[in-house]
Parts: C-alpha cells; sequence; structure tokens
C-alpha cells in the first residue's frame, strides 16, 4: 500500500485498510527488532526528522527518536523555544518551506491542532502529529496494536474509555470505529469529548456498523468490557483546573471494583504518564491485567510504520 508523502494529522483522513497495513507493518517491524535487537540488514529511511517539541514528552520523543535512527534516519531535536516559530514569531508557514528544504518529515507535538494544519499546509514533506489538543493518532496506532497481541482481534471488541473526552478519547474513538471496535465513552456530563468529533464518529459507526455511546453510569457503561482504558484528568494546559477537575472526576478512578464490572479477562490500558491514586489505582496498574508497558514499547514500533510508509522513496 502506498502511503508515501501523506501526513498524518488525525486517523479520520485513513481508512480502515490503512489503518490496519500500518499495524501489520508496525508488527513486522516489532518481530525483526525483538530477533535482531535493531534491523542490521534493513536500513531502509536514510533522511531526517525534524522533531518539534512545544510540548514536553518522555514517550514521544524517545520512540520517535530511537525509532528513526533504528530505520537509518537521523533524529533532530526541535524544542519551540529554541526555533524562530517563538524567537521571533516566525510564522508556521514559513518554518515549515524551510525545514522541508533540509528535512524528509516533520514530528510535532504542539498545543493547536491548527499549528499542524498550518505546518502540512506549507511543508512538502510529511507532517506526523505527535500531539495536539484534539487528536493523538500515533498513541492509538499503538494502542491498536496492543489490543491486537492480546485479544488476537479487533472487530467486535468493546472498549470502554474511563474518564476525560480528550485528545486520546477522540482518537480512540476514530480509530477503534474504523477497525470495527465498539466504544463506549464514561466521562461526567461537563467532560464529554468534542461534540463536533462525536458527530464524525457517530456516523463512522453507522458505516461500519459498529456502536459509540457516552454515559455517565460506570456500571453499565463498563459493563462486558474487553478493554478498560483511561487518561489524566488534568491535560498539560489544564493545570489551572486542576482542583476543579479533581472534585468533578471523584468516583471514576480504575480500580478493582471498576474493573470488576469488565469480563474476567479485559486488559487495562493508559496512554501514560499516569497520576496514580487519581485516575488509576496501583491495585490496577501493577495487576496482570495491565498491559500499559506493552502500549509504550508499542509507540516505537507503530510509529516506525508511520515513518517508513509516509517517508520513504
Amino acid at each position: 500500500m502506498n502511503l508515501k508523502g501523506r501526513h498524518l494529522l488525525t486517523l479520520l483522513d485513513y481508512s480502515p485498510e490503512e489503518i490496519l497495513y500500518l499495524l501489520d507493518l508496525a508488527d513486522e517491524l516489532k518481530a525483526e527488532y525483538r530477533k535482531y535487537g535493531g534491523h542490521p540488514n534493513r536500513k531502509p529511511l536514510k533522511k531526517s526528522l525534524g522533531m518539534m517539541f512545544e510540548k514536553t514528552s518522555t514517550r514521544t520523543r524517545v520512540s520517535f527518536e530511537t525509532g528513526i535512527w533504528e530505520l537509518g534516519g537521523q533524529p533532530l531535536f526541535l524544542s519551540f523555544r529554541d526555533t524562530q516559530l517563538v524567537g521571533t514569531g516566525e510564522t508556521p508557514a514559513d518554518t515549515a518551506k524551510v525545514l522541508s528544504r533540509y528535512l524528509g518529515g516533520i514530528m510535532a507535538r504542539v498545543y493547536k491542532h491548527e499549528t499542524l494544519t498550518a505546518l502540512a499546509e506549507h511543508a512538502t514533506i510529511p507532517v506526523i502529529n505527535g500531539l495536539c489538543n484534539l487528536y493523538h493518532p500515533c498513541q492509538i496506532l499503538a494502542d491498536l496494536q496492543t489490543i491486537r497481541e492480546h485479544k488476537k482481534k479487533l472487530k467486535g471488541l468493546k472498549l470502554v474509555y474511563v474518564g476525560d473526552g480528550n485528545n486520546v478519547c477522540h482518537s480512540l474513538m476514530i480509530g477503534c470505529t474504523k477497525v470495527g471496535m465498539n466504544v463506549t465513552v464514561v466521562c461526567p456530563d461537563d467532560y464529554k469529548p468534542n461534540e463536533e468529533i462525536t458527530k464524525k464518529v457517530q456516523a463512522l459507526a453507522q458505516k461500519y456498523d459498529t456502536k459509540l455511546e457516552i454515559t455517565n453510569d460506570i456500571p453499565s457503561g463498563v459493563k462486558d468490557a474487553d478493554v478498560v482504558y483511561t487518561d489524566t484528568w488534568v491535560s498539560m494546559g489544564d493545570e489551572a483546573q486542576k482542583e476543579i477537575r479533581l472534585k468533578a472526576f471523584k468516583g471514576f478512578t480504575v480500580d478493582a471494583k471498576l474493573m470488576s464490572y469488565a469480563k474476567p479477562d479485559a486488559i487495562f490500558m493508559h496512554c501514560l504518564p499516569a497520576h496514580r491514586g487519581y485516575e488509576v489505582a496501583d491495585e490496577v496498574i501493577d495487576s496482570k491485567q495491565s498491559v500499559v508497558f506493552d502500549e509504550a514499547e508499542n509507540r516505537k514500533h507503530a510509529q516506525k510504520a508511520v515513518m517508513l510508509s509516509l517517508m520513504s522513496d
């Protein structure tokens, strides 16, 4: 499948077949990595990846940096404060045009989705969303890879997301629906997913014969879940609302009682970093049901599949 030159800003732009292709490639790259400790016989991506960070990161930076190196390419870390975007107020358009002359691809982790769309509009190289306020597509590719590893399938499974209707929630709704999974979002009424994105996913659910449910009822929402997923209640940029949010999400901690509503063989997922004692209890994240570190590892393999597909010749 030819994805050369494409951007990855949101999984809304990718078909189910394209998503599954990326997952299959991620599995192949992971198997090679496990067998050889790298890719001694295949260094196909002799290009540089500019990694632009407006938001701090552990997993995104390390997984992209090691991933592009393992593929034979060169990572280049670019903090926003060290670029002319902040230094002189250069526009994203001008930055994209210049970086396109130097690099083989751009990965950007930003506050606003509009920053990504501006970069993508003016770049002549692939732009990859490393996270923004609305979407986190690379995380969800890794999540789907992890779910398939543990459940041996995707279609027909029920994923329940418990918590804030944020960027991770949005991308889970999109990605899971496109590969045939049913999604239930369990959240307080004031913290539902974005209304416009929800409407788009409802249309996708109808198209692909899946279900999307949004509820504040924990027992009925989590019932029969194959996957229980949560994320921080206070995302970067929301720190001023911390006390309000902690009060609003009281009772939504994923603990043993909440997991008891799911299927006995349900797995627990979290994109990390986890705020233990808030959105998840130690008894769950440290349990045998937890696959959070498999999930974190798969960020590298899924993103290698993205880079190889979008940036290769």
